[in-house]
């Protein structure tokens, strides 16, 4: 048994819920936010049988497509920089980070 834990884009988390309920893949939902660009994204919780680990991959490189997007950064509170340093920067968003993890025991209660 494993445990996937895939951090998206919220943009591409819609549809690939949808894709992985529609192949029969529970799913848990939990809204989380990035650290860098301090934007909210999706984290998904799936569990499922080792021989299917594959198969929800496909579905994810399916879905989370990597994209640039203009930004400016943001000071760190309590950082003295002045704002008008800085500058937009193009930076790649989206794609998916993905944890698998082995699962000693699983329950549903």
């Amino acid at each position: 048994m494993k445990l996937i834990i895939a951090v998206v884009n919220d943009k591409d988390a819609i549809p690939l819920m949808e894709d992985l309920v529609e192949s029969n893949f529970q799913v848990t939902k939990l809204a989380s936010t990035g650290g860098f660009l301090r934007e909210g994204n999706t984290t998904l919780l799936i569990g499922l049988e080792d021989e299917a680990v594959e198969q929800v991959r496909e579905i994810l490189r399916k879905n989370c497509k990597s994209r640039r997007k203009t930004v400016t950064p943001v000071a760190p509170v309590g950082n003295t920089m002045d704002v008008s340093m800085s500058y937009p920067t193009e930076v790649m968003v989206g794609g998916a980070t993905v944890f698998v993890v082995k699962v000693e025991k699983w329950e549903k209660i």
